[in-house]
């Protein structure tokens, strides 16, 4: 019984990981308003930065390195976030107008959906991928379509868990107020569970064929 309350028990570890996730939570949140909701794509990357490395127990003193990820990543992850932003934006558009438009087709609708999709799978590893590896705008889009093409079962899954995920957060009262305050970090957490082993593999792929990859492990 007292083992599980030893520094290396269960309930030590679900409590330790639960409070980075909070620290996490609370930098994005701060990050992001920062910068009056400019730098969300700063703050998202950072905590990508963290979150990965939480995969593999490597965060160290989240706070610490959610701010040294947030310095370096100022240039690249503003374009990024309202990038990002305008497109998720556009999407609510599109089925604004086919909810509030009395003869708006069911085409509208299917646009809708498909422009969604296409606006996930080019930016959901974009923020992994910026946080983990030095490249240019254009190939980080670019990779996180090859990669969202490539792994479409897991990233399938990965859009299903992640909208179940924001349906229980916004369910009632109760898990609105758990998900204030863990939500964004939990998304961020899920996100990394399916990229890291992709990325590891794609790394161990390069490596074999002599392609060189520039991981921030590297600095």
């Amino acid at each position: 019984m007292m083992k599980v309350f030893n520094i290396d028990g269960p309930l030590y570890r679900f409590m330790s990981t639960l409070t980075n996730i909070f620290i996490l939570n609370c930098c994005w949140v701060i990050g992001t308003v920062i910068g009056l909701g400019t730098t969300i794509g700063v703050s998202t990357v950072a905590a990508f930065d963290v979150g990965l490395k939480m995969v593999e127990n490597k965060e160290g003193y989240v706070a610490r390195q959610f701010i040294k990820a947030y310095k370096k990543n100022l240039k690249q992850g503003i374009p990024l976030g309202l990038i990002s932003l305008v497109a998720m934006y556009t999407v609510y558009l599109d089925f604004e107008i086919f909810n509030k438009v009395p003869d708006a087709t069911i085409f509208l609708c299917i646009w809708g959906f498909l422009s969604g999709a296409v606006f996930f799978i080019c930016f959901v590893y974009a923020f992994p991928l910026t946080a983990r590896y030095v490249n240019t705008f254009r190939n980080i889009i670019k990779n996180s379509f090859r990669i969202s093409v490539r792994y479409a079962g897991r990233t399938a899954l990965m859009a299903l868990i992640l909208v179940i995920e924001i349906c229980a957060f916004i369910w009632n009262t109760t898990t609105l107020f758990f998900g204030i305050f863990f939500g964004p970090a939990l998304l961020i957490l899920t996100v990394s569970l399916f990229a890291m082993p992709i990325f590891r593999r794609i790394q161990k792929e390069n490596t074999e064929e002599g392609i060189e990859t520039y991981t921030d492990d590297e600095e």
